[in-house]
């Protein structure tokens, strides 16, 4: 389509500098804020000059279904002809197609395929600022392309945002085109909740909020003219929200990716008669006015007609993956800058216009400024098998705009080992293969085509389809199962066929077998997520168990309280939180479960220290849960040994029983070695620790009551070596002589200071005190009175004789007078004795 002919928008502008940038370096970056044409009228623009089939390439269903039918309707056709689009579950293609949108997973899909992509001549990867994984890859394999396989292969990687320096790098210093947007002045009213909300966390969003967020769509009506556009994070809240809007004058629409074509064109068409095929509420008064309640799929990849107001709620929805407790699963997050940013540039496309933003001025400067590419903290299973496939496991040599983070990188790759994706040399197994052509998560992809065996085609199928739709209401899986099955729209049913026809297509399928349906979707549920099979902990409660190590409970008053055994499909956990909340579960027997879970049971014998004391078992378990165990009458000694051992290592010495005699040998034995050092051994908690196995005997220990029966104290003799066993008394005697004739016991508590406390009249005629350890180490002399109370304190007992002890004579011989008060100590007789009375 020649450019003079398209309509005028802000891209037409820059059209031919683009045409010139993709002649001269075969890769461009383009840069334009939604609403200037970038999506629809650059594929037209370029697709004359191309010498094959452009291919833009949509992160989103709904994205790429629409700009098909927009570019389509530009040139006066239907879908089909010039412009097509091919996305999972449906194509629309003809032999004069030129134009031809599809979403990123079917572009990596084909490109697996056949990366030369014969007949494309331009490859357009929309919304690249968006950061999804397929998006990522999508650019790697494409660059891997044009270098060894397609030189000659356009490509063009465009965003809606000026963050396009990244970029352009990974496209080899491409050249950057910019077209400015034609922008509306629009005006900002902060809106927070009139009372407390609860953060969102998982996919639980405070009702609070939703209520809020209907009451601002309502003020957004009264305070202007043209329709409104309010973004929430899911379908969920979408629906809970339109319910809250019956009796506004307006009509009341839904954009999301699970919404038939139909009802996908009625948000995206000019308000007008007749236009009520997604009509949530309608209220004939004002019947050309609307409010269209839509996912982030509008903040960029859609433009909405007739918008004059925003209300945004804040929340967006992302994959994430708890590598700690193995749950992955979409979460509610606070939007970035930037998507508030384009959020709120939808009001100005057309007119000035407003945006409420339900949160505080002070909330937007926290926020952050950019959203988290999906690389960063996303499930990468899929991602993995895509990089085996391609040849490249780890990812190294591709040119992705952030690597993916190891530790995340590994856990997917042992995920695909345990689902047989990958040999054992990391090579993609023909399982993987079928896995990859499933068009799946790989988990899903293996309940598919197991469980069709298992439980039939159609059920395998339909459960699959299941899991795959975040959409299914309360925790009890197989009541969304039958709601299903009776009305789950037309979009579950298609699924269910592509998935019924994959089964067909690779051989597969299976026969219905007499398993019943709660049995049957447990089945399939445990063959995705194997280490989620679960089992209560106490009859009848909500709490449970995973084989993966995880504990999760059911909410409140929830229907599958008690089931003994259940398969969770969904899982997420509060910061801060203990247990996981389960969020869609089917039930289970130990049967099932141990089938699903196969490669999880295992059998061991166990001698190790558990809770206080040695445990001498056999075990039979399915992952973390115990399902059966055997008291060893027969241990193996060193086994036995060597949990004692770690026993002691964990809780400490405290096991042991330390009499007085054995506390009173280590501390001697303490003192010894911070004296003279080696040969004398450390005795401190460590020391003892780090060599319990050379001085405890454990012979015959096999509880914790038997280690408080050792003889510690012969126990610590053994830590001697023989050179040093006989000279313990002369280093560190218990008990030293003094002048009286008593024998006084040595406080060694401190192992720098021994102290000997012992009275005056004992030490009469001492000129010095006396030395430990080979003489270096003298006592510190406690003096004490008649009744035991000490007077003095000293190592030089000279000094105390000469200026200390008169003093104390002068105070202490009137107090006790029976008692020798020498002037001259230090030639006295000692005593231990008064003198006689009279």
């Amino acid at each position: 389509m020649a450019p003079e002919a398209l309509p005028e928008l802000p891209i037409r502008a820059v059209l031919p500098e683009l045409a010139a940038a993709l002649a001269r370096a075969g890769a461009a970056v383009l840069v334009a804020p939604p609403g200037t044409g970038k999506t629809t009228l650059v594929p037209l623009a370029l697709a004359d000059a191309a010498r094959g089939r452009v291919v833009v390439a949509e992160p989103r269903r709904v994205a790429a279904r629409a700009a098909a039918r927009r570019m389509a309707a530009l040139l006066g056709e239907q879908v089909g002809g010039r412009v097509g689009y091919t996305v999972r579950g449906d194509r629309r293609v003809g032999r004069d197609t030129v134009v031809e949108v599809i979403t990123t997973g079917v572009l990596v899909r084909r490109l697996q395929r056949d990366p030369e992509l014969p007949g494309t001549a331009l490859v357009v990867l929309d919304e690249c600022h968006e950061r999804h994984l397929d998006a990522d890859l999508a650019l790697a394999f494409l660059i891997e392309v044009r270098g060894a396989l397609r030189p000659d292969l356009g490509l063009l990687a465009t965003s809606a945002t000026a963050e396009s320096h990244r970029l352009a790098q990974v496209l080899g210093d491409a050249p950057v085109v910019t077209a400015a947007a034609r922008q509306f002045p629009v005006q900002v009213h902060w809106c927070p909740p009139p009372q407390p909300v609860a953060p969102a966390h998982g996919l639980r969003v405070d009702e609070k909020l939703l209520d809020h967020v209907a009451a601002t769509v309502r003020r957004a009506l009264a305070e202007g003219d043209g329709d409104v556009l309010a973004f929430l994070p899911g379908a969920r809240e979408i629906d809970a929200v339109a319910q809250r809007l019956g009796g506004v004058t307006a009509r009341v629409l839904t954009l999301h990716g699970r919404l038939p074509a139909a009802a996908q064109d009625a948000a995206l068409s000019p308000a007008g008669p007749g236009r009520a095929a997604n009509a949530a509420v309608h209220d004939s008064a004002n019947p050309e006015r609307r409010v269209v309640l839509a996912t982030a799929v509008a903040e960029s990849s859609l433009t909405v007609p007739g918008v004059r107001a925003v209300v945004d709620a804040g929340l967006s929805r992302v994959p994430r993956m708890d590598h700690a407790r193995g749950l992955g699963a979409l979460v509610t997050v606070p939007v970035s800058r930037a998507a508030a940013r384009q959020r709120a540039g939808r009001a100005g496309r057309e007119a000035p216009g407003r945006v409420y933003r339900c949160w505080s001025q002070a909330q937007h400067d926290r926020l952050p400024a950019q959203p988290e590419p999906e690389i960063a903290a996303a499930d990468l299973t899929g991602f993995a098998l895509d990089l085996a496939l391609w040849g490249h496991p780890d990812g190294t040599g591709l040119s992705l705009p952030d690597p993916p983070p190891p530790g995340a990188l590994r856990t997917a790759v042992a995920t695909l080992h345990d689902l047989g994706a990958l040999d054992s040399d990391g090579r993609v197994s023909p399982r993987g293969r079928a896995l990859a052509e499933a068009g799946l998560h790989p988990r899903l992809a293996r309940a598919l085509i197991d469980g069709a065996a298992a439980v039939g085609t159609r059920r395998a199928a339909e459960v699959v389809a299941l899991l795959d739709d975040d959409r299914a209401a309360g925790d009890d899986l197989v009541a969304g199962w039958r709601r299903a099955r009776r009305d789950g729209g037309a979009a579950w049913r298609a699924e269910v066929q592509r998935l019924t026809s994959v089964l067909t297509r690779h051989g597969t399928s299976g026969a219905a077998t007499e398993l019943p349906d709660d049995l049957a979707a447990g089945l399939v549920v445990a063959l995705a997520y194997p280490e989620r099979v679960a089992r209560v902990r106490e009859p009848g409660g909500r709490a449970y168990l995973m084989a993966g190590g995880t504990a999760a409970e059911l909410a409140g008053g929830s229907g599958l309280a008690g089931t003994p055994w259940l398969a969770v499909a969904d899982a997420d956990r509060a910061p801060g939180a203990r247990t996981a909340r389960i969020r869609a579960a089917a039930p289970l027997d130990e049967a099932t479960a141990r089938e699903a879970a196969a490669a999880l049971l295992t059998d061991a014998t166990e001698i190790g220290w558990s809770d206080g004391d040695v445990v001498a078992r056999t075990v039979h378990r399915l992952g973390a849960i115990t399902l059966a165990e055997r008291r060893l009458d027969a241990p193996d000694p060193e086994l036995l040994r060597a949990a004692m051992l770690d026993g002691l290592r964990r809780d400490g010495l405290g096991l042991l029983t330390w009499t007085a005699t054995a506390t009173q040998l280590r501390q001697r034995l303490a003192f010894a070695h911070a004296a003279l050092g080696t040969p004398w051994p450390p005795v401190d908690d460590a020391a003892l620790l780090d060599a319990a196995a050379d001085w405890l005997d454990l012979t015959g220990v096999r509880r914790r009551a038997d280690l408080a029966r050792i003889d510690v104290a012969a126990a610590l003799r053994r830590l001697l070596p023989w050179q040093v066993v006989a000279q313990l008394d002369e280093v560190a005697p218990e008990r030293l002589p003094v002048p009286s004739g008593s024998r006084v016991r040595v406080d060694y508590a401190d192992p720098a200071a021994p102290v000997l406390a012992v009275k005056v009249q004992e030490t009469f005629g001492w000129r010095e005190a006396p030395r430990l350890a080979a003489g270096r180490v003298p006592v510190l002399l406690h003096l004490l009175s008649p009744a035991g109370r000490p007077v003095a304190v000293t190592r030089d007992l000279a000094s105390f004789w000469a200026t200390g002890y008169p003093q104390v004579r002068a105070e202490l011989r009137g107090r006790y007078p029976r008692h020798p008060w020498p002037e001259d100590p230090a030639t006295a007789a000692p005593t231990r004795r008064t003198n006689p009375r009279g």
